[in-house]
């Protein structure tokens, strides 16, 4: 069994190795992809090795959350704090009373634009910090998800992610999928099995309120797996990724089709209509957490852009003691 310190560099790897499979499909019809790449579509990081905002903000959650562990201060403030630094790589604009030096700003990749989410942008233009009681829109888009998987080492993974993903998107199913997503991964870092851990989220999502979307769309993940048929016309019947609940579904879809191989789930992640890099980092971090780092190909684990960085902010958030 891959001890927690495989696991969460598996995860934080994996999720940037989805990532960098899918950016450049991102945008791509599953047609134009067959065209462009073969009738496997993408297979490995032979077309690119970089990584979009989504493993950006996912490195700035990490930092965020380690941050306010080190310090005892509010876990989403210093989360908020961390995307106004990620904001200032992409726009380089500044707010007041955030540290603009050190940590993930002395990496100068870091500072490369990838397409950065719109919905991401505007709210942390705004000045204000989205939260449930007040949201700041009504964004139920997948750029709250597919930056949460630190949180998942925390006792409070659920609640923690949702309120992660509400400082910038301001619907339900915005953020009560990130809430399901880190609460899953959270539930595979302690080694219970994917379709066990699945069943029992899609079980606690029945209690929780406005959260029948993603539940439904877990479902119908679990449902579809067991027709075992992966494919991406099959990919097409869970929706395109672009809102929270289905990125998800994609990507949980995919890790059941593939649960003890890597690198197919990822490849029938990103190989279909809609937003390849997302439901590519999403699976890429469920498999890595999964199944440990070892379980990803080597050339991949040192391969993804910026994989040293990555690994770091991996042991470290492994060494916080806690229990699930």
């Amino acid at each position: 069994m891959p001890s927690h310190k495989s696991r969460m560099i598996g995860c934080l790897l994996g999720g940037a190795i989805g990532d960098a499979m899918g950016y450049p499909v991102e945008f791509m019809r599953f047609a134009e992809i067959v065209r462009y790449f073969g009738g496997a579509g993408v297979r490995d990081l032979s077309y690119s090795n970089l990584v979009s905002d989504d493993t950006q903000m996912t490195l700035f959650t990490a930092e965020g959350l380690l941050n306010a562990h080190k310090t005892g201060k509010s876990p989403v403030k210093c989360v908020y704090r961390s995307y106004l630094r990620w904001y200032y790589t992409q726009t380089g604009n500044r707010m007041p009373n955030v540290k603009y030096e050190g940590g993930l700003l002395n990496e100068a990749k870091i500072f490369a634009s990838r397409a950065p989410g719109t919905t991401c942008l505007s709210s942390l233009s705004s000045g204000k910090m989205g939260t449930l009681a007040q949201p700041i829109n009504h964004s139920r888009g997948c750029g709250g998800v597919m930056r949460v998987a630190p949180c998942a080492v925390f006792p409070y993974a659920f609640d923690l992610g949702c309120w992660v993903a509400a400082i910038t998107h301001g619907h339900p199913g915005g953020y009560i999928s990130a809430g399901a997503f880190a609460h899953l991964l959270q539930k595979l870092y302690y080694g219970q099995s994917l379709p066990d851990a699945v069943n029992d989220l899609i079980e606690e999502l029945d209690e929780i309120e406005d959260a029948d979307s993603t539940r439904n769309a877990l479902q119908k993940a679990v449902d579809v797996a067991a027709e075992g048929r992966p494919c991406a016309p099959t990919v097409k019947e869970l929706g395109e990724g672009w809102v929270g609940e289905e990125a998800l579904a994609i990507a949980v879809y995919s890790a059941l089709s593939f649960p003890t191989d890597f690198a197919q789930a990822v490849r029938l992640a990103v190989n279909h209509n809609g937003d390849s890099d997302s439901t590519g980092s999403i699976c890429g971090n469920i498999m890595g957490m999964l199944l440990g780092a070892g379980a990803i190909p080597v050339e991949w684990r040192d391969g993804v852009e910026m994989c040293n960085v990555i690994r770091a902010f991996a042991v470290r958030l492994s060494a916080i003691p806690q229990e699930p």
